[in-house]
């Protein structure tokens, strides 16, 4: 999203429309809050901070992360050429 189009709100009107400031960002995303004319603030879904944040569920280890993967069944070819390095004069 572009932050040229993320409404911006006074924050008076935001103090006094706070319940609206709130269903908004959870229907149409963030808002912004602005005092004396500058950004100041976001308000935006708890998810969405979290995901921004790393705050959201992890996986319990990493074994189980790569197990979960939708790459877990990909077979990958690892084998290779044995490398005997190269002949060298001297």
């Amino acid at each position: 999203m572009n932050t040229k189009s993320i409404p911006r709100w006074q924050l008076q009107t935001a103090k006094a429309r706070f319940s609206e400031l709130v269903r908004l960002a959870l229907a149409e995303g963030p808002q912004y809050v602005t005092r004396q004319g500058k950004e100041t603030v976001v308000v935006l879904k708890a998810e969405e901070f979290e995901r921004l944040n790393g705050l959201a569920r992890q996986p319990k280890s990493l074994v189980r992360f790569f197990a979960e993967s939708p790459l877990a069944e990909v077979q990958l070819d690892l084998e290779r050429t044995p490398d005997y390095g190269r002949k060298v004069d001297l």
